[in-house]
C-alpha cells in the first residue's frame, strides 16, 4: 500500500478523478446535448485513457463501479496507470438542516475485497462540508469525519490504499477567511481521528479543497492569494506522516484550477509532504464539449485533453508559463 500511494504522487504526475455517478455524468451530457447510457459513458471514459500519452501525466484514475465493471482499469493498468475506485455510495440528510453525511459503510468490506480481484489498488471516499453562518455544525462533523475514518480503516484492512476526500464546498458568499477557518478545523479533526483508530498515514492520501472564498461572494481571489492561504492551512492541519496531499477543483474552471496548482508550487514554504493534484472537471472539460459525442471528434478531443494534462503536470512543478 505504501509503494502504491507514493507511485499515486510521484514525481510530476497526478490523479485523473473519472468517478462521476450515474446522477453526475448524466448532467455532464446533457449538458452538451447527449443522453448518458452505460455504453456511450464507457466510449468517453475509453477515449480518454486510451489517448496517446496520458501515462506521461497520469499516476491514477478514479474509476466508477460502473466503470470498472466495464473492465476499463484493464487499459489503464496496460499504461502503467493504476486503478482506483470511488467507493462512498452518496449522500443522505443528517439531522433536520440542510447538511448531508455520506453513506456507504454497510457492505463496505465486501464491496472492496470483490474491487480488489477486479485489480483496483485504492479507494476513494467523498464527504461534503458547506459554509455558512451555522453550519457545519459540530454534530455533523463528529458523524460525516467519523464515516469517513472507518472507510480508510476498512479500507487499509483490505490492502487499498485510501483516499479521503473532505471537500469544503464553494457554495455560499463565505470569504476565504472563513473558508480557512472551516478547512483548518475540518482537517485537523479528520487527523486526529485517523490517528486515534490506528490508520497508517504512510500509506493514505488527503485529497482535500484549495482555499477560496465562496462563489456567491462577488470576490475572485487571485491565484498567489489562494496559495498562501491554502499552503498555511495544510501547515496547521495535516501531519508530515501522510503519503500525500492532491487537491479538487471542485468548480473551479479548468484555468482557475490550473493557475492557483502552479502558485501553491510555487509556494510551498516548509511544506514536507508531496502536493499534487486529483482533478476532475479541470481535466476533463475542454476534452468533453470537443467530442460531444461523435466518433469523428475523438482524435481532437484526445489531443485537447493531452493538452490540458500537460499544462496542469507543468503547473504541478510549479513551471507553468
Amino acid at each position: 500500500m505504501k509503494e502504491t500511494a507514493q507511485r499515486l504522487v510521484a514525481s510530476s504526475k497526478g490523479i485523473l478523478a473519472a468517478d462521476e455517478s450515474t446522477k453526475t455524468i448524466t448532467k455532464m451530457f446533457e449538458a452538451i446535448n447527449l443522453t448518458s447510457t452505460p455504453e456511450l459513458n464507457k466510449k468517453y471514459r475509453k477515449m480518454l485513457f486510451t489517448a496517446v500519452g496520458i501515462e506521461e501525466f497520469i499516476s491514477g484514475v478514479i474509476l466508477y463501479n460502473e466503470t470498472i465493471r466495464q473492465g476499463l482499469g484493464k487499459i489503464l493498468e496496460g499504461k502503467a496507470i493504476i486503478p482506483g475506485i470511488k467507493v462512498d455510495e452518496g449522500l443522505e440528510p443528517f439531522g433536520e438542516g440542510e447538511e448531508e453525511a455520506t453513506k456507504g459503510l454497510e457492505g463496505l468490506p465486501e464491496r472492496l475485497k470483490e474491487y480488489l480481484e477486479m485489480g483496483a489498488k485504492f479507494t476513494k471516499w467523498r464527504g461534503v462540508f458547506r459554509i455558512s453562518d451555522t453550519t457545519p455544525t459540530d454534530s455533523f462533523l463528529e458523524e460525516n469525519l467519523g464515516r469517513m475514518v472507518k472507510f480508510a480503516k476498512i479500507s487499509q484492512e483490505v490492502g487499498l490504499v485510501p483516499i479521503v476526500e473532505p471537500e469544503i464546498l464553494l457554495d455560499g458568499n463565505h470569504t476565504t477567511t472563513r473558508c480557512e477557518e472551516i478547512e483548518t478545523k475540518v482537517l485537523k479533526l479528520l487527523f486526529e481521528k485517523l490517528v486515534a483508530e490506528g490508520v497508517d498515514l504512510s500509506s493514505l492520501i488527503l485529497k482535500t479543497s484549495m482555499v477560496l472564498p465562496g462563489k456567491d461572494n462577488g470576490v475572485k481571489a487571485a491565484p498567489l492569494e489562494v496559495a498562501k492561504v491554502t499552503v498555511r492551512t495544510l501547515k496547521n492541519s495535516v501531519p508530515s506522516g501522510i503519503a500525500g496531499v492532491v487537491f479538487l477543483s471542485g468548480g473551479q474552471s479548468p484555468n482557475e484550477a490550473t493557475d492557483n496548482l502552479n502558485e501553491i508550487e510555487k509556494n510551498l514554504d516548509g511544506i514536507s509532504f508531496p502536493l499534487s493534484f486529483s482533478f476532475g472537471r479541470a481535466l476533463q472539460e475542454e476534452a468533453l464539449n470537443s467530442w460531444k459525442g461523435f466518433d469523428e471528434n475523438i482524435k481532437i478531443a484526445q489531443e485537447v485533453f493531452i493538452n490540458r494534462a500537460r499544462k496542469v503536470f507543468f503547473a504541478r512543478k510549479g513551471e507553468l508559463t
